[in-house]
C-alpha cells in the first residue's frame, strides 16, 4: 500500500484471493524478477535504497532476507541499524545514513533507519519538541537530495497489531536461540502500543513525500508481507528505471512545492570580484609581529572550543597559486595536531564518483571540538564541474541550494564555518606560475591544468560572481582574502578566524548559562 492517506489504527491489508501454494509460487517469480532487475539497475547505474521500519518483532529481518534471497550478493549490502557509536553520536545526525547510501548500480537494505532513531531519541527525551520538528526537516531535505541525484528510495513499514507483536516477543523471548532477538524497548514498545502507534503515523505522515512515499505492509502473515514488499519493490524498481531512461525529472524538481531551485535563503551581499581592491600590503615586520600574536591567540581558543565541544570548518577555495596552502599552513602551525585534519580535495575517486557528490565530504566532517580545513572543497560542482561539463545543468543549477542546506545542516548542529575564496589578480597568478617553473623546488606546483584553467579565467570568474552571490549565506558567509600580498592574505585569515571563534565561544557559554537557569 502507497501510503498517501496513512491510518495506522484502521490499517488492514485487502485479503487476497491466492492460496497458500498460489502465494508461494508468486513469491518464487517476483525474487527471480528482482533478480533480473539487478541487472538492469547495474547497466543503468541505479542506486537503490530500501528502508525497512516497523514494529519489533515485525519481521523487518525475514522479509529483507526474502527480498535479497536471489540477488548477487556482490551489488548489494545489508545494513542493522543499531544506536550510534560514540563516534556517530560526535558528527551530525544524517552522518551515519549518508555515509552508508549505496553506489550506483547497488542495493542497499537498511534494518531501521532514521526514522526508528528519530522516534527513539524523541520517545527517551534525548531531544525536545523542537529538536524532532528540525530533524524532520532534515530528513525530508536527505530523501529529496537523494531522489535528485538519482537514487531510488524505497521506504517500508512493516505493520503488526499489539497483541500480534506480544505474542510474538513472549514466542521469540521463550527460546534460547532467540531470545536475543528481543530487546527491553520492544516490550516498551508493546507496553505503549497507543503511543507508539501515534508517534509512527505522525512521522510517516510528516516524511510521505510524492518522490519518496511510504509503504505500509500488513505483515500479520509472512507469505502475504513478503509477496507485498517484493512486489512494491519490483514495481518501484520498474518505474525508476523507465522513468531513468526516458529522462524523466523526479516530482521534486517539477513541482515547486519541492523544486529545491525555488528555494531561498537569508543571504549576504558579496562585491564582485573585479570590484575587490588588491592593493593592501604588508611589511615582513609587521608580518611576523601580528602572526606571533594570532597564532599564540588561536593556540588557546583551540583549547577552548575542544572544551566546548564546538566543531569547525575551513573551507578554502581560490584561484589557482593564490596562497590556499601558505594560508592553511600558518593556522595549523597554531594548533594542537591532535585537534584537526587537512583534507586536501583533488578529482574525485570512482567509488566517490559513483554517490551523492555531497558524499565524499560528508565522509571528513569534523567530530565535536575538532577543526577540518578543506583545501578545495564542495564548490567544485559549481565550478570546476559546471566549466569542464562533468555534470548537467540542471545539476549544478540545482547545487546551490543542496550546499546551502548542507552548510545549514551543519551550522544547526553547532558548527562553525568559515569559508574562504583567496582572492589574485590575473598579472600576479601569470608571476607565480612562472616563478614556480623557474624554481626546482616549486615545480612539482605547477601543472598543465593550471595552464588550462588560466585560459577560462574569465568563465571561471562569472561561475566563481554567481556561487558567491548565491551560497554567502548569513550563517555561512564567504570571506574574500585579498592576496597579492600574501602576508597582508595570512594575517587577514587568522585575525577572522580568531573573531569568529571567540564570538562562537561567548554564544557558547551564554546558552550554557541561559541552560542552568531555565533549570
Amino acid at each position: 500500500m502507497s501510503s498517501q492517506n496513512i491510518n495506522l489504527k484502521n490499517f488492514s491489508s485487502p485479503d487476497s484471493p491466492l492460496s497458500g501454494e498460489e502465494k508461494k509460487e508468486k513469491i518464487k517469480t517476483l525474487r527471480a524478477k528482482l533478480g533480473e532487475l539487478q541487472l538492469k539497475i547495474q547497466e543503468q547505474k541505479l542506486p537503490v535504497l530500501v528502508l525497512v521500519e516497523g514494529w519489533g518483532a515485525s519481521g523487518k529481518g525475514s522479509r529483507i532476507s526474502s527480498m535479497i534471497r536471489e540477488l548477487d550478493p556482490r551489488f548489494f549490502r545489508v545494513i542493522s541499524v543499531s544506536s550510534p557509536s560514540e563516534e556517530e553520536l560526535a558528527k551530525p545526525f544524517l552522518y551515519r545514513h549518508m555515509k552508508n547510501i549505496p553506489e550506483n548500480g547497488k542495493f542497499i537494505f537498511l534494518d531501521s533507519g532514521w526514522m526508528d532513531e528519530t522516534i527513539r531519541d524523541f520517545q527517551a527525551g534525548r531531544i525536545c519538541v523542537q529538536q524532532y520538528l528540525d530533524r524532520l526537516e532534515e530528513i525530508k531535505i536527505f530523501e529529496r537530495q537523494l531522489c535528485d541525484n538519482g537514487y531510488l528510495l524505497v521506504k517500508l513499514f512493516l505493520h503488526i497489531d499489539k497483541k500480534e507483536q506480544q505474542e510474538r516477543l513472549e514466542h521469540l523471548r521463550k527460546n534460547a536461540d532467540t531470545s536475543w532477538r528481543v530487546s527491553e524497548h520492544d516490550f516498551w514498545q508493546n507496553h505503549h502500543y497507543s503511543t507508539c502507534l501515534e508517534d509512527f503515523q505522525s512521522f510517516m505522515e510528516q516524511t510521505n513525500l510524492p518522490f519518496a512515499p511510504w509503504h505500509v505492509i500488513d505483515s500479520t502473515h509472512r507469505k502475504q508481507s513478503e509477496m507485498d514488499c517484493l512486489e512494491i519493490l519490483c514495481s518501484s524498481i520498474e518505474q525508476a528505471l523507465m522513468e531513468k531512461e526516458a529522462g524523466i525529472l523526479p516530482i521534486s524538481q517539477t513541482d515547486p512545492q519541492y523544486d529545491p531551485k525555488l528555494k531561498t535563503f537569508p543571504l549576504v551581499t558579496m562585491p564582485l570580484l573585479a570590484d575587490i581592491p588588491l592593493d593592501q600590503e604588508m611589511s615582513r615586520e609587521e608580518y611576523k609581529k601580528q602572526l606571533k600574536f594570532y597564532q599564540k591567540k588561536l593556540a588557546k581558543l583551540h583549547d577552548q572550543i575542544y572544551r566546548w565541544k564546538i566543531p569547525v570548518i575551513l573551507a578554502y577555495e581560490g584561484w589557482d597559486a593564490a596562497g590556499k596552502g601558505g594560508n592553511i599552513k600558518r593556522i595549523t602551525g597554531a594548533l594542537d595536531p591532535r585537534g584537526y585534519q587537512v583534507i586536501p580535495v583533488a578529482a574525485p575517486k570512482p567509488y566517490e564518483l559513483a554517490r551523492h557528490y555531497l558524499w565524499r565530504f560528508w565522509q571528513n566532517l569534523p567530530k565535536r571540538g575538532h577543526i577540518v580545513l578543506f583545501d578545495r572543497t564542495w564548490y567544485g560542482r559549481v565550478m570546476v564541474e559546471r566549466l569542464e561539463g562533468f555534470c548537467k545543468e540542471n545539476d549544478w543549477q540545482r547545487a546551490y541550494t543542496e550546499i546551502n542546506e548542507f552548510e545549514k545542516q551543519l551550522t544547526d548542529w553547532g558548527a562553525v564555518i568559515l569559508k574562504f575564496w583567496v582572492q589574485i589578480d590575473k598579472d600576479t597568478q601569470l608571476a607565480r606560475f612562472q616563478e614556480r617553473q623557474q624554481n626546482p623546488d616549486k615545480q612539482w606546483k605547477i601543472t598543465d591544468e593550471d595552464w588550462r584553467n588560466r585560459e577560462k579565467w574569465d568563465q571561471y570568474e562569472v561561475a566563481v560572481n554567481e556561487m558567491l552571490q548565491k551560497t554567502s549565506t548569513t550563517y555561512a558567509p564567504w570571506h574574500i582574502i585579498e592576496s597579492n600580498c600574501k602576508y597582508y592574505a595570512r594575517i587577514k585569515t587568522l585575525r577572522l578566524l580568531t573573531e569568529t571563534l571567540e564570538a562562537a565561544l561567548e554564544q557558547a557559554a551564554e546558552h550554557s548559562k541561559h541552560s542552568h537557569k531555565e533549570r
